[in-house]
């Protein structure tokens, strides 16, 4: 599939790319390999090859897969490839990254299948890093959600937010209170909190022993 001509940024700044610094900086403390699942098209494979010995990118999405290799293509330890992390044996080291990150991915996968698949790449002693969005579903969830309105939005002025990419979207389906019951299931010991930005953050450690 031929790339598009459009003219999009090197680097940019969002609401996704606004927890770069944090999933990098974690990433760092261990090192070795890292995922980056639905890697869009490419800036957190570049900033994380920066701090970790090898980095794979994987996306669906054909356009955005080749605006990633190129991005890519002078790193020498790091590396995309057109990979749906639903299909079955798609991802053939499973349990052998240390990191594992996925941002504004989740919401398009099925939420119990998705978070068991990321959780089974994910070395014995490493971390899954998920930033996600959460749909509105109580008046809880609205009011916070309204309350961050005006400042969020300076913050997008501020860093001059740039909200096309050129990616594909889709609208959240689940709401915090039903990820988090899922993560308590599925991912013992997960943490999920709000976050700002109008999305939700889950780590998640593998314990070291191979059973968990």
């Amino acid at each position: 599939m031929g790339g598009s001509t459009r003219p999009f940024p090197e680097s940019y700044w969002n609401h996704n790319a606004a927890f770069h610094g944090e999933l990098v900086a974690d990433a760092a403390r261990r090192g070795g390999r890292a995922l980056d699942v639905g890697c869009g098209e490419g800036l957190l494979v570049e900033r994380l090859s920066a701090v970790c010995d090898e980095v794979v990118g994987i996306e669906v999405d054909p356009a955005s897969l080749e605006r990633a290799r190129a991005r890519v293509s002078g790193i020498g330890k790091a590396a995309v490839s057109q990979t749906d992390i639903m299909d079955p044996g798609a991802v053939d080291r499973l349990g052998q990254f240390a990191t594992v990150t996925c941002v504004a991915v989740l919401h398009h996968l099925p939420l119990e299948e998705g978070m068991e698949r990321l959780a089974a790449l994910v070395a014995p002693g490493g971390r899954l890093l998920v930033i996600g969005l959460a749909a509105r579903k109580s008046v809880a969830d609205w009011v916070l959600d309204l309350l961050g309105v005006v400042p969020i939005r300076c913050a997008s002025l501020w860093h001059h937010e740039i909200l096309d990419i050129g990616v594909p979207t889709a609208p959240a389906r689940e709401s915090l209170r039903h990820i988090r019951a899922i993560a308590r299931r599925t991912l013992p010991g997960a943490r999920v909190r709000r976050r700002f930005y109008w999305r939700y953050s889950m780590v998640w450690d593998r314990p070291d022993r191979q059973q968990w």
